[in-house]
């Protein structure tokens, strides 16, 4: 064997032990973006909740309003009316219009529930722009086999490695629990420190029955 020959033999050695250590040193790099990136802590938009402070509307046109509900409970439905502009404690009948728990929203309306309710979905519009609501194909909770509403159901987008839910820039419409109409779009998750089931929301409640969301003057 020349020396030429012994220094080519010598450099592919030397080659075949640099290619799994590169593989690994690839991996281990990888790996550890991965790790970096669970843990990085979410920079979320915070909302403290809202306290409750009950106020009839009456027949105003009320909002733009942001209002923060506390869901953290996994336990515990949060019910929500629109006429009075707060978390209420009436669960039973018509007095609320929509239902919260962590991320799980519910309308006021299908069987087993005494108010006429219902969410539909608007799309991807700016919600200033959406100067009236529709009067009908509104979607309410489908029950089985747990209560559930469809129209709504997909408001988040879920970051596989940060674990932070967001929401999509989406416009939904909402039929009260009494026949009225609002429009609500969904503005955060997190309560201080980052914490989830504080969802918040930007709405603007027709209190005439009507469905216009935007005052004449505003056209």
């Amino acid at each position: 064997m020349t020396d030429l020959d012994a220094a080519a033999r010598r450099r592919a050695l030397t080659r075949a032990r640099l290619v799994p250590l590169i593989a690994a040193s690839v991996v281990v790099a990888i790996a550890a973006a991965l790790v970096a990136l669970t843990l990085r802590q979410p920079e979320v938009p915070t909302y403290a909740p809202t306290p409750p402070a009950a106020k009839d509307a009456g027949r105003a046109l009320v909002g733009p309003v942001i209002y923060t509900v506390d869901a953290t409970d996994p336990e515990r439905w949060r019910h929500f009316s629109f006429r009075l502009g707060s978390v209420v404690d009436d669960t039973e009948a018509s007095g609320w219009d929509l239902a919260f728990r962590r991320y799980q929203i519910l309308a006021n309306g299908g069987p087993g529930y005494a108010g006429k309710g219902g969410i539909r979905d608007l799309g991807a519009l700016r919600f200033g722009d959406v100067r009236t609501v529709p009067d009908r194909d509104y979607v309410a909770n489908d029950s089985n086999p747990d209560p559930r509403n469809v129209a709504i159901i997909t408001w988040y987008g879920y970051g596989f490695f940060s674990h932070v839910l967001t929401p999509k820039p989406r416009v939904w419409a909402i039929r009260t629990a009494d026949g009225r109409y609002a429009k609500m779009e969904i503005v955060s998750y997190y309560c201080p420190g980052s914490r989830p089931g504080c969802i918040t929301f930007r709405y603007v409640f027709q209190g005439d029955g009507s469905t216009a969301t935007l005052p004449p003057e505003s056209g």
